[in-house]
């Protein structure tokens, strides 16, 4: 029962510091600049750690680590795809971007296409790729709560994920950008502070030797030398393969096409701030991926991890939180009480974080994109956009709720890879071709999105991911006949197929002659923070 009132003690010190960052920002917020991009006043340093607080979801925490203690070689795989996909986001997207947008992904799109269609689009993908995200995050916070709290009760455990639904509509309610941005600083800061903690003991508990880790775990998992080598989860058969390949091609390509992360772009008052925020980021994410492997391999050392154990039950989401137990002195200890709830409380903090982002990136999408632009036809005050991207908040909360309460029994992130695959099929084709291709046009655009829209979400419905296997969300129905869990090589090449047929079917429509100045535009950042219109 201590450890229980520790963890609900800390829990709340959690909620009260963002909620008091919310409540902060709250009182700054004067214009949809504000709102939207936090007043474009954060510093590439500020930027950089939101970035990482954004970036470093639940999904990374609880998702990755659990996927190293249950498959070991194959569950790092998620480290290695989300710390290379960096490279694709700096070199391609991040600069130019932030020169040529303004609010959302779609202010960039739309500078040299037809707005109303384009936009609508983009808003669409926005939305949908938000979602799979947040199901991740919910998911983890369900997890997470139930096992510290001994929630066995379905109920209890909905409950919980109700409430961080109601938690980060009011982060984005009344902080927006500025808000959400300070909450993901302080959580990233958490983060790496606790993951350093957890990392030092583990290593001290194998004379800081990695080798002697590796040959613990393996041990410890029952499958040996195999544990440390590919096919526990990927490769046992020619479709296993596949999958592999699959994977990560949607990890390193999603990045760029994230939603939430292409809005933080914005947030800095200059392109170079913009690039030393992804900087910043890389050397932040990267050490903290590093750290995942400890974690894992910790976890299958140090924690049970076989059939009907608390990690095996949770799909590996919980390995974490029961690792800080077991360095800390085990179930039991005081030291083990106050690791677990330290480490817990860290990544309540990072469920509630990433979740108010994406809340955002859609209400954001939903007002300025449809509401403003395609609706309303621009003829709009800033006041009524950004009170239709709160109403937004609250309808995206209570979606992402719905959803996520059937989802429990996925992994975390693969949940989060879903949401990448998404990205890469439907918005990093249109923005590469946007960026690059002259004759790229709307009709291009409308395929490349829509297209890798659907052959994404498409391919997971008819995949082992919704029915025909035990871990399946309908395990009692059989209609799959997609044999991957992960649609990325297939959608992926799809969608820049879609976007290439497409523009030489659309014919030119003026979209062209807008290319120069769109092309300056990114390279200079000339104007900007001004409104893009066609």
């Amino acid at each position: 029962m201590s450890s229980q009132v520790l963890i609900i003690v800390l829990f709340s010190v959690v909620v009260a510091l963002t909620l008091g960052i919310t409540i902060w920002a709250s009182r700054q917020n004067r214009s949809a600049a504000d709102y939207y991009a936090g007043g474009r006043n954060f510093s590439g340093l500020q930027n950089g750690l939101a970035i990482g607080g954004d970036y470093m979801s639940a999904a990374s925490f609880l998702g990755i680590s659990g996927s190293i203690a249950l498959y070991g070689y194959d569950g790092f795989l998620y480290s290695i795809g989300f710390l290379v996909a960096w490279l694709v986001a700096l070199l391609l997207i991040a600069e130019l971007l932030r020169n040529s947008g303004r609010y959302t992904m779609a202010d960039q799109l739309a500078y040299r296409m037809r707005q109303v269609p384009v936009r609508s689009a983009a808003a669409l993908s926005t939305i949908v790729v938000s979602i799979f995200y947040l199901l991740a995050q919910m998911v983890g916070a369900g997890s997470l709560v139930a096992l510290l709290l001994g929630l066995d009760s379905p109920v209890l455990k909905n409950t919980v994920i109700v409430l961080v639904g109601a938690l980060m509509i009011i982060y984005v309610t009344f902080g927006g950008m500025k808000g959400t941005t300070w909450v993901q600083i302080v959580k990233a800061v958490l983060l790496m502070v606790g993951s350093l903690l957890i990392t030092v003991l583990v290593l001290a508990q194998f004379g800081f030797n990695l080798s002697e880790l590796l040959g613990a775990a393996a041990e410890a998992s029952g499958q040996g030398e195999a544990f440390l080598q590919p096919g526990q989860l990927y490769g046992k058969n020619l479709a296993g393969q596949f999958d592999f390949l699959s994977l990560g091609l949607a990890l390193v390509l999603g990045t760029a096409g994230l939603p939430h992360i292409l809005i933080r772009f914005y947030t800095t008052p200059t392109a170079q701030a913009a690039r030393k925020s992804v900087l910043w980021a890389i050397g932040l994410i990267g050490a903290f991926y590093l750290m995942t492997l400890v974690l894992g391999f910790g976890a299958a050392a140090l924690v049970p991890t076989g059939e009907g154990s608390a990690v095996r039950e949770s799909a590996g989401n919980v390995a974490s939180p029961l690792l800080a137990e077991a360095v800390g002195g085990g179930e039991g200890s005081i030291g083990g009480a106050v690791l677990l709830a330290l480490i817990s409380a860290v990544a309540f903090a990072t469920i509630l974080a990433v979740v108010a982002g994406l809340t955002l990136t859609s209400a954001t999408s939903v007002a300025h994109d449809l509401y403003a632009t395609v609706v309303k036809k621009g003829e709009v005050t800033e006041r009524q956009e950004v009170r239709v991207a709160r109403i937004a908040a609250f309808v995206i909360g209570a979606v992402a709720i719905a959803l996520a309460i059937p989802a429990q029994s996925l992994n975390i992130a693969f949940l989060v890879a879903l949401a990448f695959a998404v990205a890469a099929s439907a918005n990093l084709p249109t923005l590469i071709y946007n960026l690059f291709w002259r004759r790229f046009n709307t009709t291009g655009a409308l395929a490349s999105m829509y297209g890798g829209l659907v052959a994404a979400v498409g391919l997971v419905v008819f995949s082992p991911v919704v029915s025909g296997a035990p871990t399946s969300l309908l395990p009692t129905a059989d209609f799959a006949w997609f044999p991957l869990n992960n649609p990325g090589l297939v959608s992926i090449p799809f969608g820049f197929l879609c976007g290439f047929v497409g523009t030489l079917l659309g014919g030119r429509d003026g979209s062209g002659e807008r290319y120069t100045e769109l092309q300056v535009r990114s390279l200079t950042g000339a104007g900007a923070e001004k409104a893009t219109s066609h």
